[in-house]
């Protein structure tokens, strides 16, 4: 504002300067009246216009530019009256009401000071009042978003695959809506629930269906919303949002992500005034202090539970803590149901067998699925989602969109052909594996091809042969390289990273090594900043010797059973190489033949080759009806094109005829 102002000053003052710059001064001006040569003089506001008898250089009239009046009328007022008295002067006039120096100067100054009060006005006092952006009155306030912002209002009905979860918050909706019953018995409604579960699992939407049913009010907030950079705001915006709820109660507060501000306390840099610290010990006072919170609930989600302060997580702060994991085959049925509400599906899906096949799958995974599946479909003009469209959006959904147009050079192709086979040959081989899928040369992804397995049923649990044998067909691409092409290539480098981790997990956190016994050398907790650095290794370096020794004897082992599986398989894995560089992808059907005496699979190629020359055949008959339809659509409009002219020609009146000359 300083500046403004300044610059202003600046302007005026090189205004002022300029606008007094004349051809003459004002001893020119005196000295046409001493010489008396002035006839008439006529002052307008600083305007001096002086009317001479005889032209001077020319000019009739001189004009000159006052500085003040009243220093003009002291001094040459007494010699104007004197001069008109004695006929030199014809006709003098002055101003109605001279207006003294001062008062343009003050006039001035308060356009300025209206200037910057309108600046201030728009700038800073709307802002404070909601009109703008955040503004200094505004920092320790919460920006909680209610359920009407939230987007539409969203029932138990919405959620599927979470039965338990559903059945423990519905408790604490039936204690809002009918408390009685519970403090009858002394009972109290929970003060906080805590969702953890992986991501995607559908705890924001848990929180937002509690809302839903409630019919109470419902603030949401991030715990990022809460850290600043300035300090004390986190905790005043903490303090604001238990009060607006107060006010509203019963109310349901729900905290998305309370990892970012309900971290561990001392495991920063900062201290113990860390602005996060601050905000976490503000809101355990909220939760749990001298101050009640009768009629509001908190409801919290992270994927972090780990990390999370004891203090926030005791009982009377919250009382709860609801896993929502990965839904189960009925779950994921029931949430594909829920997602294909608004989607036309053909007569040959199943959502069985789509659940089946997405084992791992969270509940976004799925909505995603069903998504990818819709927006295939409409890129090829299609009125309904089919099988074969869902299974294509599954593997979208796995590896990412397949890249066809990529140039693949012939012995890159022939290298993850064979890489490929040996890892299905090898799953084929081994029983506690899941059955292949399909198997592709075409790049997905970051990846030159796949070996898809989906798994037949949901498991739980993991036992050690079947970690070796996963180790195993990890390599089954490393061994068929070599076994066929005596050279190793870069393209196993995602497949040693898996082997290794599984070999370190069975060492370190299984206790699944005959030498080291049953003993976890593995820490679960999270590597930051203040706990970590801190952490010193709980065991020796002859133990860590001992584990180097363990991981690798079991990727030994792994890898001497994957060569022998496919030395005793080189008929198999030279078919299945075969196919997949003349066909490119092998579904499980024809993978399956690859195993049946030989002319069963030459006999499944042959039906493949003609069913790939018919579908290419109706590809460009397609092409050539479309090609042919543009073409006669072309012609159409050029021929409405050339009738439009030649109406209008016939519409325009001929010329007038020149008349006969003789």
């Amino acid at each position: 504002m300083l500046c403004i102002l300044a610059l202003i000053f600046c302007a005026t003052s090189i205004f002022r300067t300029t606008s007094h710059q004349t051809e003459y001064s004002y001893a020119d001006i005196r000295a046409l009246f001493e010489e008396k040569k002035v006839d008439k003089v006529l002052v307008d506001d600083d305007t001096l216009t002086l009317t001479l008898k005889e032209p001077l250089n020319g000019a009739q009239v001189v004009t000159y530019s006052l500085y003040n009046f009243d220093l003009f009328y002291n001094d040459f007022n007494d010699l104007v009256v004197q001069q008109w008295k004695d006929g030199i002067i014809s006709d003098y006039e002055y101003p109605d009401s001279p207006s003294p120096a001062w008062m343009g100067n003050i006039l001035t100054w308060v356009v300025v000071l209206a200037v910057m009060a309108l600046l201030w006005y728009f700038l800073f006092l709307r802002r404070a009042q909601g009109g703008g952006g955040p503004s200094a009155t505004q920092f320790g306030k919460v920006k909680a978003r209610t359920l009407a912002e939230t987007g539409r209002t969203v029932t138990f009905a919405d959620v599927a695959g979470a039965d338990e979860e559903k059945e423990e918050l519905a408790e604490v909706v039936d204690f809002l809506r009918q408390p009685a019953q519970y403090t009858q018995l002394g009972a109290r409604i929970p003060k906080g629930i805590l969702l953890v579960g992986p991501p995607g699992t559908g705890k924001t939407l848990l929180a937002r269906a509690v809302a839903g049913e409630a019919g109470c009010q419902y603030l949401s907030i991030s715990g990022s919303d809460f850290v600043e950079l300035y300090v004390g705001v986190g905790a005043s915006r903490v303090r604001d949002l238990f009060e607006q709820a107060k006010k509203n109660a019963p109310a349901i507060v729900f905290i998305d992500e309370i990892d970012a501000v309900g971290r561990q306390r001392g495991t920063g840099l900062g201290g113990g005034h860390d602005e996060r610290e601050q905000t976490l010990n503000q809101l355990l006072v909220e939760m749990d202090g001298f101050a009640s919170n009768e009629g509001v609930i908190v409801l919290a989600a992270t994927n972090r539970a780990d990390i999370l302060d004891p203090a926030l997580l005791r009982p009377g702060r919250f009382d709860r803590q609801i896993y929502v994991g990965l839904p189960d085959i009925k779950g994921r049925e029931e949430i594909l149901r829920v997602h294909a509400r608004n989607k036309p599906l053909a007569e040959d899906v199943d959502l069985h067998t789509v659940a089946q096949a997405t084992v791992g799958f969270t509940g976004a995974d799925l909505e995603n699925l069903l998504n990818e599946a819709a927006l295939l479909s409409a890129r090829e003009k299609r009125p309904f989602i089919r099988m074969d469209v869902l299974h294509e959006a599954m593997l979208k959904v796995i590896a990412g969109p397949e890249k066809k147009s990529r140039v693949v050079p012939l012995h890159a192709r022939k290298l993850t052909a064979y890489h490929e086979a040996g890892h299905a040959v090898v799953i084929h081989e081994l029983k506690t594996q899941d059955p292949v899928h399909q198997i592709t040369i075409i790049p997905r992804g970051p990846a030159g091809g796949l070996t898809i397995s989906l798994p037949e049923e949901d498991r739980m649990y993991q036992s050690r042969q079947e970690l070796q044998e996963r180790i195993c067909t990890c390599l089954g691409g490393r061994v068929a390289e070599e076994l066929v092409l005596g050279d190793i290539s870069t393209g196993a480098s995602n497949d040693l990273q898996t082997a290794t981790s599984i070999a370190r997990s069975m060492v370190m956190k299984y206790g699944m090594s005959d030498r080291l016994g049953a003993i976890s050398y593995d820490s679960d907790q999270e590597v930051f900043i203040g706990r970590s650095m801190s952490q010193a290794r709980a065991y020796s370096e002859e133990v860590a010797g001992l584990i180097d020794e363990e991981i690798k004897a079991i990727l030994d082992t792994a890898y001497a059973r994957c060569r022998e599986i496919l030395s005793q398989n080189m008929d198999a894995l030279e078919r299945t190489a075969q196919y997949l560089l003349e066909f490119e992808t092998m579904s499980a059907e024809d993978f399956q033949l690859v195993f049946q005496p030989p002319e069963v699979l030459e006999r499944r190629k042959a039906e493949e080759r003609v069913q790939r020359t018919r579908q290419a055949e109706e590809k460009a008959a397609e092409q050539a009806r479309l090609q042919a339809a543009r073409e006669a659509e072309m012609a159409r409009r050029l021929q409405e094109a050339d009738e439009a002219a030649q109406s209008k020609e016939d519409e325009t009146p001929p010329p007038p005829q020149n008349p006969d000359p003789f």
